[in-house]
């Protein structure tokens, strides 16, 4: 029996005497009440008390007397409950329940545990509609007692939030890959539950529930569950990987969802997708050998980043990766930061709105967290001779193109301009600059086109992408040339 509900069974036995009362942590209903906002305050108001509390169904109102529910009923109320514990106060709580027998009546218990994000409120409403619980009531919190619910409040990240309700270590054990995770950590993982709870608790992949049990968090979930479906927020953060027949949408070749967590599943997302990438022959050593068209350690990068810094808030949608005849397209959900600029993307210091997750991931050996990710992708790239990376920012995603390999000519103006760019921002966080010659053997070009590589240099000054390092030398032959915001 989870220590919650003897918790709850204790304080039934207390106040359900000769006059029966409520308490601050106790409210009883006789059946489920058709009124929404009355149980979204009453929802509200056992978040916001502390320690949390209990609604009993099956008790007669009034006397407190237990009459019990029948077995139709207990689905019915569970699901209405949980639904406007989501979607009728904010920020959404979480509730438990179990079915008891007591005094020979069947009664549902629905556990509310406190929020750590205070006031919770009426959904849609100002934090004015916050309740609390008093006198055995629950009532509208006073300004004074809003006050005081901010002041004991911590504001989540989204790694915090629960993705599950209150589970028993078996169930955890069941959900999350603890032993991929050590792994990844490169040491053992622990053998007894006890030892695993603990360590999960540590890696703040579980949280314990104060009336007893574990929240498996949104850091958990998304790093190392077995099954990203049976966390239903996250369930659509699956890495979805499409083939298509041609250079658009029309005609699907293949299709992978892979539902395990981040972490744990990374290795499978770059297996799954290196086994539909496109092959080229290229000849080593007087042999002819299949090489994958993109570099691997460039989509390892983006795909990283990819996960890593997506908006988890956006809902019914969750990272691609698409594989067309010309093109890969690695989308995730969420626009850059506000501090970030399209242009400045190649070699910034790490930021995400994620901290928790890359961390995580630095730790697993994942990616670096010092900003060299891009750095890293962008170089590769550019050895294996292809346009440059394309970043697009849409109204709600941001995207990240590998191009296919093309010839000087096959670039159009654009990419031209965008490769010197990409090239002299490299050329800069190697301490070195930008020249002709560096810019032909980066498009693979000769001496003899020197000219053609001139001019593209010209029309990228021109369009204000790089600068000429010295630029009252009159000596053009030798020229160098900075990113355009180098100093």
């Amino acid at each position: 029996m989870k220590s919650w509900v003897t918790r709850c069974l204790e304080m039934l036995d207390n106040i359900l005497g000769i006059l029966p009362q409520e308490i601050n942590e106790v409210d009883w209903k006789e059946s489920l009440s058709p009124k929404k906002d009355s149980l979204c305050r009453h929802l509200s108001a056992f978040a916001n008390h502390p320690g949390g509390g209990f609604i009993v169904f099956g008790i007669q109102d009034g006397t407190g007397k237990p009459v019990g529910i029948s077995a139709a009923e207990v689905p019915l109320i569970t699901d209405r409950m949980a639904n406007l514990a989501r979607e009728g106060v904010e920020p959404s709580v979480t509730v438990d329940h179990a079915v008891v027998t007591y005094q020979a009546a069947t009664l549902l218990l629905m556990f509310i545990p406190e929020s750590l994000a205070k006031p919770v409120h009426l959904r849609g409403q100002t934090i004015e509609q916050a309740y609390i619980r008093a006198g055995g009531t629950t009532r509208q919190a006073s300004r004074h007692e809003l006050g005081s619910l901010m002041l004991n409040s911590k504001v989540l990240r989204w790694e915090e939030l629960h993705a599950s309700g209150v589970l028993t270590p078996a169930e955890i054990i069941t959900r999350l890959d603890h032993e991929s995770v050590a792994r990844l950590l490169g040491r053992p993982a622990p053998t007894s539950s006890e030892g695993i709870m603990q360590w999960l608790e540590e890696e703040r992949m579980i949280q314990a529930c104060p009336a007893g049990g574990h929240y498996i968090t949104n850091l958990g979930a998304v790093a190392a569950a077995r099954n990203l479906a049976q966390h239903d927020d996250i369930a659509r953060k699956a890495v979805r990987i499409i083939r298509y027949s041609g250079r658009n949408k029309t005609a699907t070749d293949k299709e992978h969802v892979v539902g395990l967590g981040y972490a744990v599943g990374f290795e499978e997302i770059i297996s799954r997708i290196e086994l539909l990438l496109p092959e080229s022959e290229v000849i080593r050593r007087g042999l002819r050998v299949a090489e994958k068209t993109y570099p691997a350690d460039a989509l390892r990068e983006i795909i990283a980043n990819a996960l890593i810094h997506q908006d988890f808030t956006i809902r019914g949608t969750g990272p691609r990766v698409e594989i067309y005849a010309d093109r890969i397209e690695i989308t995730n959900p969420g626009r850059l930061l506000p501090s970030k600029r399209l242009e400045r993307l190649i070699g910034t210091q790490p930021e995400s709105r994620n901290e928790s997750l890359a961390s995580k991931f630095r730790l697993y050996h994942i990616c670096e967290e010092r900003g060299s990710g891009l750095q890293k992708a962008v170089k590769h790239v550019e050895l294996f001779g292809l346009p440059p990376v394309q970043f697009q920012e849409t109204e709600n995603a941001f995207i990240v193109t590998l191009y296919a390999p093309r010839s000087f000519r096959e670039m159009s103006p654009q990419e031209r301009v965008e490769a010197a760019y990409q090239h002299a921002t490299l050329c800069y966080l190697d301490n070195r600059a930008l020249t002709n010659t560096s810019f032909r053997e980066r498009l693979r070009l000769s001496e003899r086109q020197r000219s053609q590589v001139s001019k593209v240099i010209n029309e990228a000054v021109a369009a204000g992408r790089i600068k000429p390092k010295a630029p009252e030398s009159a000596a053009k032959k030798f020229a160098e040339y900075l990113p355009w915001w180098a100093v």
